[in-house]
Parts: structure tokens; C-alpha cells; sequence
């Protein structure tokens, strides 16, 4: 008999196996795990077949699963695209915008801008997920992630948003007691550096190596995460090479004090994009865009050379709270 809610099904069993779990797959849709087993279970009844080997300890494939998952999550896949291509020909703000990016980065930027297009537009909602690993847009079904660096070749369409300057910084009491280093000196001092791929911050720029291939005692402090390292130099562990956005204000305050080195990357200036897969971006996706652009300024909102403007502090509030967003402890 043919079932009419054929594609529903086949939508929830995609995000079964994408998320390895019927828990996990209620996660996503935000419903309860047994409203996912009788989906697949009405699923299963249409096809006259099993799709899943079911245990208490697994969920596989069976065979007839695995064609069904094949063949279907393309299918599936270019009927969102479609619907968001049509949808991007309205000048409407509506649906769910789906993005990832850096924790730091979203907390700080995205979460205030996504409130205010909230305010603008009722039907506006959005899911935002704040990882440090690179995020697919096409295999996530993303409208955008947003990446910050150089960016590698890609079939993806970038629209960059801001520049993005590395800083090398260290509180003032820790340049007071051990001093400004030339920067062949970096080396000797204590230094504060990303967990995941000791060259993500460009170390290697400064240094003429990555921090991993110094003796361990030089390098005090690893975390993966930009807030946490922020932290750490804030506290005077040591020096730490970051990006603008994350100690441009701390710099700006005088909670942090800019060593007197540049640091250019061979590869010329990095930025900050926002990748999509779509060429056409929907409107909510243009629309959250323009205002991050726009609330980030040029010059940004976080320029350690550049005060900013009222209206920037009201966009980017927890800019206002650079001074006391930690209290340090005081120095002897």
C-alpha cells in the first residue's frame, strides 16, 4: 500500500544514521526516542523490511537500510536545497538559520545579533553550533559555518565578514618582572598555545617553529579553547599569541599589553568568513550577513588601536564588561 508520509519517514531515518542513535535522532527534532522508533517502525511497514539491526548495545544497517540510506539522503539533501533556494527568492526573514563557529566567536558576536534579528523578525529562529572543529555545510545541511584564518581551496562561497590580526600579548606585571623580549627571545619565556594543531595560531611565523618542537618546560599552558587561553594570559601564566577578537579589548583597556612585534603569516592577511554551499543565499542568511558585518564595523569593534563607536558597544555589549569580565588576582 502506499504510504503518503513516505518522505517523512525517510527524513527521520536519515537523521537516525547521521546521529547513530534514535536518542540522538530525538535530540535533533527535539521529540521523544519512542516517537523515532514508531516512525522508523511505520517506515519499515511501508517498505516490508527491516532497515535496522536493533540490539541494546547497536543500531546497524541491514542491507535493504543501507540502499534506502544511500539512495535517499541525496534525494533528501537536494530537496532542502531546493526549498531553500525558492524560499531565498522571498524577501521573507523566516525559518530556522543553522551556522557554526568558534565557542569564543559565537558568544561574543553571533548570539547578540541573532537576538536582535529575533526582535526584528518573530518567525526568525536559529541553531547555532559552537565547535572548534571545521563544520561541513554540506554534509551538516548548514546554511553557513563561519571560519576564521586563511582559508584553504574550497567549492564553497565565501563572503568575508572582517580581517583577523594575530596578537602577541602578556599581561603587564609578566612583562614587568621578565621584560619585554626582542623576538629572538620569544623562545625562552613561558608560552601560552592552542591544545588541537600546535601551528593553528601561527607560532610558526613568529618563532620560525611550532611551539611543539620547543622543550615542553617553554611552552606552560595548552587549552582549545580562544576564552580559556585569554584567561591564562590575563592571569600572567605567560605570553600568548591570539587572535584580535578575542584580547583586541583587553589590549585596548590595559589589561593586556601588545608585544612590540607584527605578525604577517606569508600567506598575507587572514579573515573572517562566512562559507555557504547554496550560490544564492536565503534571505535569513543574507540578512544575519549584513548584520554581522555591520555590528563588527570597520574598523571592528575590537581593534586594540581603535575606540570604538556607541553604537558598536550596544551591538557587541560584553565588549562593556571588558575590564571586570575576570577578577585578577594582585600581584605582589
Amino acid at each position: 500500500m502506499k504510504d503518503p508520509r513516505f518522505a517523512e519517514h525517510l527524513s527521520v531515518f536519515v537523521d537516525v544514521v547521521r546521529a547513530g542513535s534514535f536518542s540522538g535522532a530525538a535530540r535533533r527534532r527535539n521529540v521523544t526516542p519512542s516517537a523515532i522508533v514508531r516512525q522508523i517502525d511505520a517506515l519499515e511497514a511501508g517498505l516490508g523490511t527491516a532497515v535496522f539491526v536493533r540490539s541494546t548495545r547497536a543500531l546497524a544497517l541491514t542491507d535493504a537500510g543501507r540502499v534506502v540510506f544511500e539512495r535517499g539522503q541525496p534525494i533528501l539533501d537536494e530537496l532542502v536545497d531546493l526549498r531553500a533556494e525558492v524560499l531565498g527568492l522571498d524577501d521573507a526573514v523566516t525559518g530556522v538559520l543553522r551556522l557554526a563557529c568558534f565557542p569564543t566567536f559565537g558568544k561574543r558576536y553571533v548570539i547578540p545579533i541573532a537576538h536582535a534579528l529575533m526582535e526584528q523578525h518573530p518567525d526568525f529562529s536559529i541553531e547555532l553550533d559552537l565547535t572548534e572543529r571545521l563544520a561541513d555545510p554540506v554534509m551538516e545541511r548548514l546554511d553557513a559555518v563561519i571560519r576564521i584564518g586563511h582559508l584553504a581551496d574550497s567549492t564553497l562561497i565565501s563572503s568575508k565578514i572582517a580581517s583577523d590580526r594575530r596578537l602577541l600579548v602578556a599581561e603587564p606585571a609578566y612583562l614587568a618582572k621578565h621584560g619585554i623580549p626582542a623576538r629572538e627571545e620569544i623562545s625562552e619565556h613561558r608560552l601560552i598555545d592552542k591544545l588541537h594543531g600546535p601551528d593553528l595560531l601561527g607560532w610558526r611565523h613568529v618563532l620560525g617553529c611550532s611551539t611543539a618542537e620547543l622543550p615542553s618546560a617553554r611552552t606552560v599552558f595548552r587549552c582549545d579553547d580562544f576564552e580559556a587561553l585569554r584567561q591564562a594570559a590575563l592571569r600572567g601564566i605567560g605570553i600568548a599569541l591570539l587572535p584580535e577578537w578575542v584580547v583586541g579589548p583587553d589590549v585596548r583597556a590595559g589589561l593586556l599589553q601588545k608585544l612590540p612585534h607584527d605578525v604577517i603569516a606569508p600567506e598575507g592577511d587572514a579573515g573572517i568568513y562566512v562559507l555557504r554551499a547554496l550560490p544564492k543565499p536565503s534571505a535569513r542568511l543574507a540578512v544575519f550577513m549584513a548584520a554581522l558585518r555591520g555590528h563588527i564595523g570597520s574598523p571592528p569593534v575590537w581593534a586594540h588601536d581603535h575606540q570604538p563607536t556607541e553604537a558598536q558597544l550596544a551591538a557587541v555589549p560584553s565588549f562593556r564588561l571588558a575590564p571586570t569580565m575576570l577578577e585578577l588576582p594582585t600581584n605582589a
